[in-house]
């Protein structure tokens, strides 16, 4: 079934890396005790037209989200376009036949075809849809091989990439390799996630790689990426020292750098913008690729590359009108909030003593 699941990925009108089967049982591998897979399977015949894995969560009873959700930037139903309402409408029929009261679905592109179908299934099944922006993701569109040579200039030009590889070049040569391979990739993925965890720290937060099962997640996932050729570890190296890491994939076009950190130490001297440049001016002189996706992330060197985004979607489907208007209410709060900050920051303390 792996096959004909990526097969059907490769027939999406936007395939993604995380849609892929892979990504799937990386995370059944690594979050087994917290979420249970919860798995639709669409079929005309013998030919496999329609997958979405979902999950149930022990905590959450009838409650059911993307099994990916926590993990993955992007997510989906998949299926050809043009049988997309079909497939949701079938899947949702079946959930509400076996209970289910309430749905997260999180990352969810804005420009997807799921939309509208989500609409029709929710009426359909006695849902009550609520749809509101999650993320925008950087990105940047390489074109057309004058616009790629144009980019790369600017790229190469920078002032502050070039002050910031000088001052690095006091210490060594400054070098950027591309690991593919898993007997490359898995000896460079504890100093990765030591790198991730100190740089969350140095900030007073906690780097969601401090969990076992999310460093097992990523673990799993580089194997089976590595295995069926789409990951691509980049790694910054300053004189024999590791200075930055990118975590990410090439897959259909796309070079989706999933996670990226650095070397608190050499912070003044932007490691992070200098590895994104190489990575920058290496997807221009590949004619295979068309777009690099920054990833999700407030990083603001990303913005200083980006010429573009992509928006998802964060959708909540309940059967209870109370629910549906509490979950506006929550939202429409918290966007309020948002232009008094100093407010939010209060609030945000005082939740998180009650909590404690």
């Amino acid at each position: 079934m792996l096959q004909q699941w990526n097969d059907l990925v490769l027939r999406m009108t936007e395939p993604e890396v995380s849609y892929n089967c892979e990504w799937a049982l990386a995370v059944e591998a690594a979050y087994a005790a917290s979420r249970r897979p919860l798995l639709a399977l669409g079929y005309d015949g013998d030919e496999l037209v329609g997958v979405v894995c979902l999950a149930t969560e022990p905590h959450a009873e009838g409650e059911v989200s993307f099994l990916t959700a926590n993990t993955a930037d992007y997510c989906e139903f998949l299926s050809l376009p043009e049988r997309r309402e079909e497939f949701v409408e079938a899947v949702f029929s079946e959930l509400r036949i076996a209970g289910v009261s309430n749905l997260v679905l999180a990352n969810l592109p804005a420009e997807s075809p799921t939309l509208p179908a989500l609409r029709t299934a929710a009426s359909k099944n006695g849902f009550h849809l609520y749809m509101r922006p999650a993320y925008s993701c950087p990105q940047v569109t390489l074109g057309t091989e004058v616009q790629r040579r144009e980019l790369k200039t600017t790229v190469s030009r920078k002032r502050q990439l070039r002050r910031c590889l000088r001052a690095l070049e006091r210490e060594g040569p400054v070098t950027c390799t591309y690991l593919r391979s898993w007997t490359q990739v898995e000896p460079v993925l504890p100093e990765f996630a030591r790198a991730h965890v100190a740089r969350f720290k140095g900030t007073q937060h906690v780097s969601f790689l401090s969990a076992p099962e999310r460093q097992v997640f990523m673990a799993e996932l580089a194997k089976r990426s590595c295995e069926s050729g789409m990951m691509t570890l980049t790694v910054l190296r300053n004189g024999d020292r590791a200075i930055a890491w990118s975590y990410g994939f090439q897959y259909q076009g796309i070079w989706f750098l999933y996670q990226t950190t650095f070397d608190i130490r050499c912070e003044e001297n932007s490691p992070g913008y200098c590895l994104l440049a190489r990575i920058l001016i290496e997807a221009c002189e590949m004619n295979s690729l068309r777009v690099v996706d920054l990833g999700l992330g407030a990083e603001g060197y990303k913005e200083w590359f980006a010429n573009g985004s992509r928006q998802t979607l964060y959708a909540t489907l309940t059967t209870s009108r109370v629910h549906h208007w509490r979950e506006i209410a929550r939202y429409r709060i918290a966007s309020g909030l948002k232009r008094f900050p100093k407010l939010e920051g209060t609030i945000r303390k005082i939740r998180s003593r009650l909590r404690k």
